[in-house]
């Protein structure tokens, strides 16, 4: 007979702490992978449109911070930050829970989720907007 193994949904915290563990190693991978095979990582939409994305300048700004070059992340992507802190504290919190230090998450509800996407789309603005004016497109 197979045993049932406990499986919990992680918490969005969790989830980002994992984006934010595979940015830290793709961004310290990276540079050997451009250095040995010549590839670049192009933005599609400016590529398209000659308008960067929200997230313009992240690979370069993740792979300033991994190497420890702050200036160079904060003028690359400033969001970079933004995404090494909750990375951060997600890890600690994985770290705390699979302790069993703190207790498994609570599924947040329909409103607080609303609620979230709300404040994420003019994070997403506010970036965007500094890229465009940073780059000098318009």
């Amino acid at each position: 007979m197979i045993k049932a193994v406990d499986v919990r949904e992680f918490s969005v915290a969790e989830r980002v702490a994992g984006l934010g563990f595979g940015v830290a190693v793709a961004a310290a991978l990276w540079p050997h992978v451009t250095a040995a095979t010549g590839l670049a990582a192009p933005c599609p939409l400016r590529w398209l449109t000659g308008v960067p994305c929200p997230a313009c300048g992240m690979t370069t700004a993740s792979v300033a911070l991994v190497r420890g070059d702050v200036s160079g992340a904060l003028a690359a992507n400033p969001a970079v930050f933004g995404l090494a802190a909750v990375a951060a504290a997600g890890t600690a919190l994985l770290v705390l829970r699979a302790a069993r230090v703190l207790p498994a998450p609570v599924p947040w509800s329909a409103r607080a989720r609303r609620l979230t996407g709300w404040l994420v789309v003019p994070l997403a603005l506010a970036s965007w907007i500094l890229q465009v004016r940073r780059l000098g497109v318009g």
